[in-house]
């Protein structure tokens, strides 16, 4: 488990732009269950976290379409809430940092670490754009 005060300023990238922390499983199923629409950060202390996945994400919730709400899980942190993060998409290999979309409480899209590795936070905020577009978009 990583020192919490090394991890808290990488929280609050997330929590200061409208992310909710789910920190136990039962908080990440009753956000999983109330969702319309959501985007669910795995995030991390790595540095493709900190270069491209959170810079993207704050570029790309400045698009017209983006989900209603915002959830985070923290690998490496809150460990239980992450695994139960995981188990709504077990289907797709576990890693950090990584991007769901929900609607209605089914993962419709995901960003995995291998598509924001050696990228740009702008090429993040792309891929998450693309995402928002196709799943949200309003008639």
């Amino acid at each position: 488990m990583y020192d919490p005060e090394l991890v808290q300023p990488l929280r609050e990238e997330l929590t200061s732009i409208g992310f909710e922390e789910l920190l136990t499983p039962d908080a990440v199923d009753a956000w999983i269950d109330d969702v319309r629409s959501g985007l669910l950060v795995v995030n991390s202390v790595c540095g493709c976290a900190a270069a491209m996945a959170r810079p993207g994400v704050r570029l790309a919730l400045e698009h017209k379409n983006k989900p209603e709400r915002l959830a985070t899980v923290f690998a490496g942190q809150d460990k239980e809430a992450t695994a139960r993060a995981r188990s709504h998409f077990a289907h797709i290999p576990p890693s950090s940092p990584s991007m769901a979309l929900f609607v209605h409480g089914k993962v419709v899209d995901f960003l995995p670490r291998h598509r924001i590795e050696g990228q740009s936070a702008q090429h993040v905020c792309s891929e998450l754009v693309a995402m928002f577009d196709e799943h949200l978009a309003k008639g």
